[in-house]
């Protein structure tokens, strides 16, 4: 766990509302809209909800995989995004013990 970079994505609040989406897609998109969320949110998706530019939200999503906090899976053509929880939870926990 690379806590300086952890630290440094979350820095950023788009990037903080990137995973309160992903958190609870349910609160922001239909079940229809993602075919299911089992899969995590696809780019598309939260590219619309971030109402930004494909390369903008492109890279927010980038530096949150960077520092691990999010996982991405290809399907075809398209890639879903989820929490990585375990590792949201190590981070939550070190803050705790060492703050």
């Amino acid at each position: 766990m690379d806590v300086d970079l952890i630290s440094k994505a979350l820095a950023n609040p788009t990037r903080r509302q990137i995973l309160e989406w992903l958190k609870k897609p349910q609160q922001y998109l239909s079940e229809e809209q993602c075919g299911g969320f089992s899969r995590g949110i696809c780019a598309g998706n939260i590219e619309k909800l971030g109402n930004v530019s494909q390369s903008t939200m492109s890279n927010h999503l980038s530096v949150l995989q960077q520092s691990g906090l999010i996982q991405a899976e290809k399907y075809g053509q398209w890639s879903y995004f989820s929490r990585n929880e375990i590792l949201i939870q190590q981070y939550i926990e070190y803050l705790q013990n060492s703050l």
